[in-house]
């Protein structure tokens, strides 16, 4: 009985100090991020809707340029109930474009295209007024003409 004891206690501690790293305490490991499960997160949008207004070519005094843009969306059929304070069937999504082949290619839209958008959603800071200001928007990796509005 004692060895069968004994090898008991044996796989316990083994099992144990597999568990733990011989350098991190319980705390240590708890605070580490979990394990690759597969379960990451992600920030990929997907737009498709009309396009609002003429985009806009912005010169950044980092002497960067981008182009600005809204898509305005339909709400799902579920959003419109959960909230209660409007009864806004539209959202116009803000919306840019960094690279030089995605500006060039925007900055042909017309307002009343209907497009696709697919990007990521991004928060970004800048100055203005002496005070610091953000902006969330959808930053495009990929856009496209889906169907030309009327020639007005």
């Amino acid at each position: 009985m004692t060895t069968s004891g004994t090898t008991t206690d044996t796989k316990k501690t083994a099992t144990a100090r597999k568990r733990r790293s011989p350098d991190r305490s319980p705390r240590e490991r708890r605070a580490q991020p979990p394990a690759d499960d597969g379960d990451e997160g992600a920030n990929e949008v997907r737009l498709v809707g009309r396009l609002t207004s003429v985009p806009v070519v912005v010169e950044l005094p980092s002497g960067d340029a981008l182009v600005s843009f809204r898509v305005s969306v339909p709400r799902s059929p579920g959003a419109t109930k959960t909230v209660a304070t409007t009864s806004q069937r539209v959202d116009s999504i803000p919306c840019s474009a960094w690279t030089a082949s995605l500006r060039r290619r925007i900055a042909g839209w017309r307002p009343g295209d209907t497009v696709e958008v697919a990007g990521a959603v991004c928060c970004r800071f800048y100055q203005a007024g002496g005070a610091t200001r953000s902006r969330v928007e959808v930053v495009a990796s990929s856009a496209r003409i889906i169907r030309r509005s009327p020639v007005a």
